[in-house]
Formats: C-alpha cells, structure tokens, sequence
C-alpha cells in the first residue's frame, strides 16, 4: 500500500516539558478517507499541523507520500483548510480570486491564470454554491458563505491529499450535504486521500472509513461501526484510553 501520510514514534509539545501529542505512530494509505475526532484540546489540529509540516515534531518523524513532510517538494498535490480560515481586515478580496489563489502552486505566481486553471477555479466555485456571488468582496459574505469559499479554494488545487480541519463550522445543514456529496465524489471516484476533523460529522459520517479518536495520543483508530455510541460524541468520558 503506498502512504499519504506516515508518523513514526512522534510526539510534540510548544512548550519545553509540555507534551501536547505523545508517542504517535500512524500510516494513512492513499485513497483512504478518514475522520479525525477528540475533546477540545485533545491535539487534534495539532496532529493535522504536524502531517502537513506547520509543526516540527519533538521527537519522531513523519512523512507525506514519502518524504519528510517539512520539506515536502510537491506542495501543489495538498488541499489544506485550516481551521476558522480569515481573509485579514477589509481587504475587497471577491471569492472569484480566493479561489484563485488555490491554483498558484500549479503555475506562475504572477500573470493571468491559464484556460484550465479558470475552468478549476470555476468548476470549484459552483461545486460549493457560490456561482451567484463569484464577484462579491468574501467580507460582505456570510461567516458559512466564507468558509464554502476556502474549501473552495482547496479544491481548485486537484489536491491528492485533502486535509479539513473543522470544515462546517458556521455552514448550514444544506451546506453540509453538499460538501459530503462533494468529498464522495473526490474520494469514490477520483481516489483522493481525505483527512476531515471535526467535533461531530453529521453529513459525512456515512462515507467516513477509518476513524481516529486522538486523546493526546490515539486511542481509538478503526472504522466507525466499532466504536459505537462514541462515534457520535468523540469527548465521551467513557472512551478508551
């Protein structure tokens, strides 16, 4: 099986002393989808910080698609959406050029985009449903709205490796339907390698294969249907440690 993400004995802490994500060893195949769950404070956006190489480890090592991940050469092939993404202060930045910006990994930094990386950005505009509001500064959008426009944005990049961190915050239950059917359709029939973190899953839960439940370490990793009663609500006190 070749790896997306690998994590070798990893352990981390900001602080000297502290240890925020003790002694992680974990191998993520490409195509798989999976869940990422825990408590506030548990090191969940933690972890995702260290697969995409924003953290260093303390200890241990990790990898995407092979290489060590702080000095992964193929940046392109990586769909991240951090967690509550902003535009900073009242820039008029349209969602038309947020998106854009997804799309400068793929070719010049500067200079129009190319025919296909227009069709990208508009294909992946209409997939989250903001066609009718492609020109309008993200600023005057709704908190739900913005976020569609950042996922977006990752999407327009054809990432092999998509990693969402608390995707659906602010987004609607309609809103939420359309990005599960969206990440079917990139996992199912594109083969894409999903990472979705989240407090609680509602739409996706029914395409999620794997589910791992990080209390510091990980302390549950297996599809969702063995864990139940807890898949629902991963800050269950009765978890297994």
């Amino acid at each position: 099986m070749s790896l997306a993400v690998e994590l070798r004995n990893v352990s981390f802490g900001y602080r000297p002393g502290q240890r925020v994500l003790d002694d992680i060893s974990l191998r993520i195949g490409e195509g798989e989808f999976v869940a990422i769950a825990g408590p506030n404070g548990g090191g969940k956006t933690t972890l995702v910080k260290l697969i995409v190489g924003l953290e260093r480890p303390t200890t241990g090592e990790t990898f995407l698609f092979g290489e060590p991940a702080q000095r992964f050469s193929r940046r392109r092939v990586l769909g991240y959406l951090a967690q509550r993404a902003e535009l900073g202060g009242e820039a008029p930045t349209t969602v038309r050029e947020v998106v854009s910006a997804g799309r400068l990994a793929s070719g010049p930094l500067v200079g129009p985009l190319r025919r296909r990386d227009r069709e990208l950005v508009a294909s992946a505009i209409e997939r989250v449903g903001l066609g009718g509001v492609v020109d309008a500064p993200l600023r005057t959008l709704s908190g739900g709205m913005q976020q569609r426009a950042f996922i977006a944005k990752a999407l327009a990049g054809e990432p092999s490796l998509l990693v969402l961190d608390e995707p659906t915050t602010g987004v609607d239950a309609e809103s939420q339907e359309s990005l599960a059917g969206l990440l079917d359709e990139l996992h199912s029939e594109l083969g894409v390698t999903i990472l979705y973190v989240s407090h609680e899953f509602g739409a996706v839960e029914r395409f999620v294969e794997r589910l791992l439940l990080v209390r510091r370490t990980i302390v549950f990793d297996g599809p969702p249907g063995d864990l139940p009663g807890l898949w629902h609500d991963p800050s269950h006190t009765h978890a297994p440690a």
